[in-house]
């Protein structure tokens, strides 16, 4: 066995911003070769255009990735952290083959099992049953291992007596359940996550992460990507920070999520959508965050601008509350009715959520909108914040670590002393 499983040296990938293919019809064929005696003519100023454009095509380069080295050994879990934008799905796209970086190179010793988008392959005209073959077909399982884990995959989604149902009559929970059940059961000798524990209910995401725990236990070598930092603390020995593009740090996981809670900046109060989508049935427009109170009472009022493009059913909001390296302190649910949108309007709404007591510290806001049926809508994450400067309690100090928690509840102490043994009373 090698001693090594993974080695990226000088990783890098490059994207042209704005840039498109266009691609030729017979048409342009027939016209481009009757162009060709006179193209003599016009060589020079040719040549001096393609110049220009190549020029202003490498300035509009955007570096995803940029120098990334890093190797991993047999049976070492790697975890993977940063911002949105960071360039980790695009370093996993990489490492699986899905597409090829710019610059550098990717080393893998041994096969290799990929869970990108968990119900990636699904077909929805087929069945479950034959989902099943397909998607792990997909994955790299040969015919014989899935019909010899079948049942294993089954019972793991709990869809029994659906699994000859086509799969467009799956909820979507049903579809999430089915496609990781799957994936879990590839025996691959390392194997590359990408957020498959952000899917599903919480009972679900519990029974993930079990998983997940065993794989770790059988000795493969896992690649994990999560915003689930609890999960990444959990489960990996060693993690990467990306931050723009660069690896910002290889070692321990709490010298990373150190360094991840000092980037930023992230102080903004105020997130405002730059281009319209008129595709999607609802789109968050804006986001303002206000903090009023003192501590330990403070009032947090998050007023959004929703657009809507559809008349549609009554949508939900939710608010998850993060902290600096974005483990989620608090969830707000708003509303348990929903509202009903109408087609082509704007809606203005303000949540006002009363915070628990926090230590001070940078907490970010995610904001979500969806229907009940857990669609997304839309949702922005970690783009506006807001800081706790007060402690909870007067004269008191707080490290600024997962170790020490968030909420300082109200708590009585009952001291009572117990007798000493032998002390003759």
């Amino acid at each position: 066995m090698a001693d090594v499983a993974v080695r990226v040296e000088g990783l890098s990938k490059h994207y042209t911003i704005g840039g498109h293919v266009r691609y030729k019809t017979l048409r342009d064929t027939f016209a481009s070769v009757s162009r060709i005696p006179f193209r003599r003519l016009s060589s020079l100023a040719d040549h001096s255009a393609k110049h220009e454009q190549t020029r202003r095509n490498h300035d509009s380069r955007f570096w995803a990735l940029k120098d990334i080295s890093f190797q991993i050994a047999p049976g070492e879990i790697m975890g993977v952290i940063g911002r949105n934008g960071a360039g980790k799905s695009t370093l996993l796209k990489i490492l699986s083959r899905i597409t090829e970086p710019a610059e550098g190179y990717a080393e893998i010793h041994g096969r290799v099992g990929a869970l990108l988008e968990v119900g990636t392959g699904f077909h929805q005209e087929l069945s479950g049953r034959e989902n099943v073959y397909l998607n792990g077909a997909i994955l790299g399982m040969k015919k014989a291992e899935i019909r010899r884990k079948f049942d294993e995959i089954v019972a793991f989604a709990e869809i029994e007596q659906f699994i000859d149902t086509p799969v467009k009559h799956y909820s979507s929970g049903m579809r999430v359940r089915l496609a990781f059940a799957v994936a879990a059961h590839l025996q691959a000798e390392i194997l590359i996550v990408d957020e498959v524990l952000a899917v599903g209910d919480a009972q679900f995401q519990a029974k993930c992460l079990d998983t997940m725990k065993d794989v770790v236990r059988s000795g493969r070598t896992v690649f994990f990507v999560s915003h689930n930092i609890a999960a990444i603390q959990s489960l990996c020995s060693r993690a990467l920070l990306l931050h723009q593009g660069k690896l910002l740090c290889d070692r321990t996981v709490e010298i990373c999520l150190q360094q991840y809670a000092a980037i930023g900046p992230y102080h903004k109060d105020r997130w405002q959508r730059e281009e319209e989508d008129p595709d999607r049935e609802l789109l968050i427009h804006s986001i303002a965050l206000a903090l009023q109170g003192q501590q330990p009472r403070h009032i947090l009022l998050v007023d959004l601008q929703l657009t809507s493009h559809h008349q549609h059913r009554p949508a939900f909001i939710s608010i998850d509350i993060l902290d600096a390296v974005g483990a989620v302190v608090m969830q707000a649910l708003p509303t348990v009715e929903g509202f009903i949108t109408d087609t082509q309007s704007r809606h203005g709404i303000r949540l006002t959520i009363q915070l628990p007591p926090l230590i001070p510290g940078r907490y970010l806001v995610t904001v979500w909108v969806g229907s009940h049926q857990t669609k997304t809508y839309d949702e922005v994450r970690e783009s506006v914040a807001f800081e706790i400067q007060q402690s909870p309690t007067e004269n008191r100090t707080y490290p600024h670590t997962s170790r020490h928690g968030y909420i300082v509840p109200e708590t009585t102490i009952d001291y009572h002393q117990e007798p000493t043994v032998g002390s003759g009373e």
